[in-house]
């Protein structure tokens, strides 16, 4: 399911235009993101939770040479799955 697919559906179990489902949407994303980029988790209790983790430098190798390459600190989100939602895909 894409994007578009996803505001389809929104639009149909909602009964509201795509116009409308597609501002929610967005708006979701949005606000994910702003919260996630101030550092602090978001949480949906069923269906899981993102957070900010910072990863370190580290030494990594091409493996195209096997030369030594040097990568930066940098900040990945992680999502954990809810119990529900783990749940109802076994």
């Amino acid at each position: 399911m894409n994007k578009s697919d996803l505001i389809d559906a929104m639009a149909a179990d909602a009964g509201i235009t795509k116009a409308a489902a597609k501002k929610s949407l967005e708006s979701f994303l949005g606000n994910v993101e702003k919260s996630l980029k101030k550092g602090d988790r978001v949480s949906l209790v069923g269906f899981g939770s993102w957070s900010v983790s910072k990863r370190a430098a580290r030494e990594g190798r091409n493996p195209q040479t096997g030369k030594t390459i040097k990568i930066a600190a940098k900040n990945v989100v992680k999502f954990k799955a809810g119990s529900d939602l783990q749940n109802s895909v076994n």
